[in-house]
C-alpha cells in the first residue's frame, strides 16, 4: 500500500544513516516535509541533498538530544521551515557491548542519557506542538536487547527496557489528545553500527539465532515505521513490534521433529 503523507512533516531524529536514513526517504517519498536530526550533520546533508534531488521536502537540524535546549531548538527549526511535526520518530540511539562485570557506571549512564533522556526530550517537545494539532504519531526505538537478556547488554538493555516502559506510559498520558506513541524493537539489522561491533562468533549466532537467518535491512524496519506513522495505524498505541526475523518469538529450534 502506498501510503499519502502529502501535507505532514516530520521530524527523524538519527537519520544520517541507517535506519533513521531509511525512514527519512520512505517518508520524504510519500509527500512529507521532513527534518532530518543528527549529530553528525554531514551525514544528515548528504541523505538531505539525495531527498532533494529526487524531489522530496527536507531540511537538516544538528542536535544532541541530550540537551534540552538543542532539542527545543530543533523543534523550532523544523516548526519554523516546514510548520509544526505531525510525526516524531525517535531513533538516534547509541549502543554498547561488555561483560556486566566489566561495565563501568559511566557507560550504563551513557546509555541512560542517549537512549532513554534522549527520547523523552524528543517526544515531550514534539507532543507539545501535535497537542496543538489535535493529534500525532510518535514513535520511539527499543530493541531486543530491552526484552530478552542477550549477553554483555546490562547498560543498553537497561535503557532500551527503559522505552518500552516509557513508551507505554507516553501512549496513555497522550492518548487523549489522539497522540499515538508505539515502539520498535529492532533485531540484528545490517546497518554501520553493527558491521562495526559485530564479531564473527556473534555474526553467527545471529545467524542460527534467528529463524529467517540473516541480518535486516534498514529498510525493512522503516517500513514499519512509516505505517506506525500512518492514519492505518489510528488504533494502535502502547506497543513495541519486533522487527527481527523471529528472533523473539523463537523457542528451542531442531531440524529432526
Amino acid at each position: 500500500m502506498i501510503r499519502d503523507f502529502a501535507g505532514k512533516t516530520a521530524i527523524v531524529t538519527g537519520s544520517g544513516t541507517g535506519i533513521g536514513a531509511a525512514i527519512a526517504r520512505r517518508l520524504a517519498a510519500a509527500g512529507a516535509a521532513v527534518t532530518l536530526a543528527d549529530k553528525d550533520e554531514a551525514s544528515a546533508q548528504s541523505v538531505c541533498a539525495e531527498i532533494t534531488a529526487a524531489g522530496g521536502k527536507a531540511a537538516v537540524s544538528k542536535v544532541d538530544i541530550r540537551f534540552p535546549d538543542q532539542v527545543q531548538a530543533m523543534i523550532e527549526a523544523s516548526r519554523s521551515r516546514f510548520g509544526p511535526a505531525h510525526i516524531m520518530i525517535c531513533n538516534a540511539g547509541l549502543g554498547a557491548q561488555k561483560h556486566f562485570l566489566d561495565t563501568p557506571l559511566e557507560t550504563l549512564q551513557t546509555m541512560l542519557e542517549v537512549n532513554v533522556v534522549g527520547t523523552f526530550l524528543c517526544a515531550q517537545a514534539a507532543a507539545r506542538d501535535m497537542v496543538g494539532l489535535g493529534g500525532g504519531r510518535i514513535v520511539t526505538f527499543s530493541s531486543h536487547s530491552g526484552r530478552l537478556g542477550s549477553s554483555g547488554r546490562a547498560a543498553y538493555a537497561a535503557a532500551k527496557g527503559g522505552i518500552i516502559a516509557m513508551t507505554r506510559v507516553m501512549a496513555v498520558d497522550l492518548a487523549e489528545h489522539g497522540i499515538t506513541v508505539n515502539a520498535i524493537a529492532p533485531g540484528p539489522i545490517d546497518v554501520p553500527r553493527s558491521r562495526g561491533q559485530h564479531t564473527d562468533e556473534r555474526r553467527e549466532a545471529w545467524h542460527r539465532a534467528v529463524p529467517l537467518k540473516r541480518y535486516g535491512e534498514p529498510d525493512e524496519v522503516a517500513g514499519v515505521a512509516v505505517f506506525l506513522a500512518s492514519d492505518d495505524a489510528s488504533y494502535i498505541t502502547g506497543q513495541t513490534i519486533s522487527v527481527d526475523g523471529g528472533f523473539t518469538a523463537a523457542g528451542l529450534r531442531v531440524k529432526k521433529i
